[in-house]
């Protein structure tokens, strides 16, 4: 299966509409701001890495037409565009890593002529989305070292093609072992509330060939008891300085379980996910989403009583001690994670 998840195309941002999975295949071409953020808070595009290329877009995209004459002119333009998209999700690290990539590089160029700057920000967009595209077969290339010729391998939420831009970082270590010609069998979380184990990943690796099977999230204990899992691969949206993990929620849930059962747990994540101004999980923004996404579902029928209150957390931290290790773009990072953390991202 040879796609991308997100590209620019003749003026606008090319993204497959993800909401619309496993149904049809549908592509949506995203020509203004407020069409982009719509298109993040409905999960239309998603995954931390796809959503740093579409911050990174959507900048673009939103200075295309400026007719500043200055930098300070323009800049002013720019900043309310970042703050605008920055307003979109709170969680995604690469959200933000991708809009500071691009402020970072207007600012480096302010001696430029706005004309000039707007071409820089564009190549410095599609930058982004190429440095995905090598630094999750990076990712895929050190990961598949772990994997064994006929493991089982348990994941959640979707950390594959649809979250990146053509390949993936949890399902990236599946896919390049997959190359490897390692028989490895996948067993998909459906990822309560929006099912996004179950609408993307089964649909993804049917796609891509491999031999996957859904399960519930609270099926995730009896599978481990039974001996069926031989290891976990989650992917992560931000992740702290001392390797304490955000993730889809249920994440940490699988981590407990992981560790009781004494199963390797893995994140795999690029660099850019990374927050180094974070030392903690316990500092780590959490999104909290509408109760409709558990009380309706996806469903016009209400599947719970209509006033009954709802926690809907669209993430969870699991913390560093549970984590067996982190799969880079620059290595596998083990324990000690704050020393080893600093040390191999530093280089």
């Amino acid at each position: 299966m040879d796609i991308r998840t997100i590209e620019w195309k003749n003026g606008s941002i090319k993204l497959i509409d993800q909401t619309k999975l496993p149904e049809k295949l549908e592509y949506i071409y995203i020509k203004d701001l407020k069409s982009l953020l719509h298109a993040i808070k409905a999960l239309k595009v998603r995954g931390a890495p796809a959503l740093g290329a579409a911050a990174a877009l959507g900048v673009c995209l939103g200075i295309k037409l400026s007719k500043a004459k200055s930098f300070p002119q323009f800049n002013k333009e720019m900043d309310k565009i970042i703050s605008y998209i920055a307003s979109s999700r709170p969680t995604a690290r690469n959200l933000f890593w991708g809009l500071e990539r691009i402020r970072t590089a207007a600012i480096k160029n302010k001696s430029e002529p706005v004309s000039s700057i707007k071409k820089i920000l564009f190549k410095e967009a599609n930058n982004i989305i190429e440095e995905d595209r090598v630094s999750c077969r990076k990712i895929g290339f050190y990961g598949a070292k772990l994997i064994n010729k006929f493991d089982t391998i348990l994941t959640i939420c979707n950390a594959g093609i649809l979250a990146t831009v053509d390949y993936g970082t949890a399902l990236g270590v599946v896919y390049r072992a997959q190359e490897q010609g390692k028989n490895i069998k996948v067993f998909a979380c459906e990822t309560r509330p929006l099912l996004q184990g179950a609408r993307l990943t089964a649909w993804e690796l049917n796609k891509k060939g491999i031999d996957v099977t859904l399960n519930c999230d609270n099926m995730a204990a009896a599978l481990m008891a039974q001996g069926k899992i031989d290891k976990v691969i989650a992917g992560a949206d931000r992740i702290a300085a001392n390797g304490d993990t955000a993730n889809k929620i249920g994440t940490y849930s699988l981590a407990v379980l992981a560790h009781f059962h004494k199963i390797p747990f893995y994140i795999a994540a690029p660099e850019s996910t990374f927050d180094f101004s974070i030392k903690s999980g316990k500092d780590i923004p959490i999104e909290q989403r509408s109760h409709l996404e558990v009380t309706r579902l996806f469903s016009k029928n209400l599947i719970a009583p209509k006033n009954v209150k709802v926690f809907n957390p669209a993430f969870d931290v699991t913390p560093h001690k549970l984590i067996t290790a982190i799969i880079t773009d620059r290595g596998i990072i083990k324990a000690p994670f704050l020393k080893n953390i600093a040390k191999i991202l530093a280089k």
